[in-house]
């Protein structure tokens, strides 16, 4: 599968642990590296600045999408190849979707959350089969992993939802997840039979 823009979901906040920083850096260049241009929230803080700031170092392309509330706080970046300034926060994660031809989630808090289960559940109702890879760096993301295993087992996800994403623990591991085939379509109305 040839992918050439991922939509990257990832952390605004700069209180975090250092090596966070690290692999976030080094996940901008790859992806520049392997001609992948980046679509993302749009801002200069946190992991999304570094994301872009290495990504763009490496002769990437990076696309921001943010809402206007947050571009007045001048949160945004303005080195970006693109910035697309919209209404709302909606608005801005149904661009973000349109433009990717896949999902990549690095840490984050509550945004990157939202995201990552608003993503999942379009794909649970057939509004889009695009790869999701989850960067499981240290763990980070096994607790959200194991809610969703303890969900399945509860029969509050159909099991053959488990595979709507892919979860990494290791950089070499990033572009053969994006570029792997994609399990078929699954028919949505099963979710409620």
């Amino acid at each position: 599968m040839t992918i050439e823009n991922v939509c990257v979901y990832c952390g605004s906040s700069n209180h975090i642990d250092e090596s966070f920083h690290k692999s976030t850096i080094k996940i901008g260049t790859l992806l520049a590296k392997n001609n992948i241009n980046i679509i993302y929230g749009g801002g200069h803080v946190g992991l999304m600045g570094l994301l872009a700031d290495s990504a763009l170092a490496a002769g990437g392309k990076v696309t921001g999408i943010i809402p206007r509330h947050l571009h007045d706080r001048e949160v945004q970046h303005d080195h970006l190849t693109e910035l697309h300034v919209v209404e709302n926060m909606h608005e801005r994660k149904k661009m973000m979707a349109d433009c990717a031809d896949a999902f990549l989630i690095l840490p984050g808090g509550f945004g990157t959350l939202d995201e990552t289960f608003e993503i999942l559940t379009w794909k649970q109702l057939g509004l889009h089969n695009k790869p999701v890879i989850i960067y499981n760096e240290g763990n980070f993301w096994s607790p959200m992993i194991t809610l969703i295993e303890h969900l399945i087992k509860n029969g509050f996800i159909p099991k053959d939802n488990s595979g709507f994403y892919t979860a990494i623990d290791s950089l070499d591991q990033i572009i053969p997840a994006l570029t792997a085939p994609v399990s078929p379509a699954i028919d949505p109305s099963e979710k409620w039979s």
